[in-house]
């Protein structure tokens, strides 16, 4: 299987839960709730598992730089999907968010929407990173049946 092909699915189901996620704790009225945002681990931790496991199981192949490629493009693409669509989301849909996420004291006062989506693009690269990292050293024991 091409390798470009699980890249691009996992990150959209990477991306897909992300944004599911979100829309459901906007309709529960859940969005102001940070820890929920945690969450988000999960998501990546499953696409970045899945587009590992494919590469290993369907291309028959356990080389260790090869999964740490897949798995660190798969995660960079989705992050950047989702970097993408909250500053779309924040421009055009609901400017009034900036406002919750102002309130959260995470990141400060005065922010932009753009300011935004380079801290989710920075930290979101920055936990892709380690749990590729990690699924790697779970990986890397894998045996491919001969």
């Amino acid at each position: 299987m091409d390798t470009t092909k699980i890249i691009v699915s996992h990150a959209l189901k990477i991306y897909l839960g992300i944004v599911l996620f979100f829309f459901i704790m906007k309709l529960l009225g859940l969005e102001h709730i940070t820890e929920l945002r945690l969450a988000n681990f999960i998501f990546v931790f499953w696409g970045i598992n899945g587009a590992i496991k494919k590469n290993i199981l369907k291309n028959n192949t356990n080389h260790y730089l090869s999964n740490l490629y897949i798995g660190f493009a798969t995660s960079i693409l989705g992050v950047i999907l989702i970097s993408v669509s909250l500053t779309i989301y924040i421009f055009y849909i609901q400017p009034s968010f900036i406002n919750t996420i102002e309130d959260l004291n995470m990141w400060g006062t005065s922010l932009s929407p753009p300011l935004i989506a380079f801290a989710i693009l920075i930290e979101g690269l920055a936990s892709s990173i380690i749990i590729t990292f990690i699924l790697m050293q779970y990986w890397k024991k894998h045996k491919l049946k001969t």
